[in-house]
């Protein structure tokens, strides 16, 4: 699965959010995309998913033009925004059901992502029973159990307290070393972005263009420590030297 984002603009009014985004991502990559606040990073986002149309240019996934949303792409917002009303096993299926797969198959992929989650045993917990960590695993599970092709997520962690939030990435992490599936993540954040990532996008200020397109060269599993490798060090300077300006 790839990625083909082709001389990308887009407008809201007299507003140019994006300009001239060129960047192209190998199936079963963590690309995280850094930038300020106001940059475009979340517009971005939509536009993969298909939320909104480019105002020029063209997003290929596998070759094909891709400007509606589709089942092959799922989107992981800052708010878990689950069904309070619903189990989180409930919730997990919620997905499948409305696209038809039988109760069977339903039971077994959500029996199966809750235990890579490791939330097995609270199958049948309400989900505001969950602390707000465990509530965005339950989000994760929720994309996932849609077998997407990419999954697509917009400052998943950005309103949890800082201990969750580095427990959360440490999850993640674990989570895309067994799966392997294609991420695309939008972050503020320069220390998660490096930390989660295989390769760093930077957008410049609005209007956003890529400012850089580096791989992050850090061995995985990664740990808080990796925080001190001279490459993590080196990439935040120049993140921050981009983000200064």
């Amino acid at each position: 699965m790839n990625i083909v984002i082709d001389s990308l603009y887009k407008t809201f009014g007299a507003t140019s959010a994006l300009e001239n985004i060129n960047l192209q991502f190998r199936g079963g990559e963590f690309v995280t995309v850094l930038g300020a606040s106001g940059c475009g990073k979340t517009t971005l986002l939509h536009l993969l998913a298909g939320l909104t149309s480019p105002t020029r240019g063209n997003i290929y996934i596998d070759g094909e033009i891709k400007d509606q949303p589709g089942a092959d792409r799922v989107v992981v917002f800052q708010q878990a925004g689950l069904f309070p009303w619903l189990s989180v096993q409930e919730n997990i299926e919620f997905g499948p059901s409305l696209h038809s797969v039988p109760k069977t198959q339903r039971r077994k992929d959500s029996a199966d992502i809750l235990r890579i989650i490791g939330l097995e045993s609270f199958a049948r917990h309400k989900t505001y029973e969950l602390s707000g960590g465990m509530q965005q695993r339950v989000a994760i599970a929720r994309a996932l159990v849609m077998k997407p092709k990419v999954l697509l997520m917009d400052e998943p962690f950005g309103a949890l307290d800082a201990q969750t939030r580095s427990s959360m990435q440490t999850f993640l992490t674990e989570l895309w070393d067994q799966l392997h599936c294609t991420v695309v993540f939008i972050t503020h954040d320069i220390d998660e972005a490096i930390f989660l990532g295989t390769r760093l996008v930077v957008l410049s200020a609005r209007p956003g263009r890529v400012a850089l397109d580096v791989p992050i060269e850090l061995e995985r599993p990664r740990t808080p420590k990796v925080a001190f490798e001279p490459h993590f060090l080196e990439l935040k300077k120049r993140a921050m030297g981009i983000l200064a300006h």
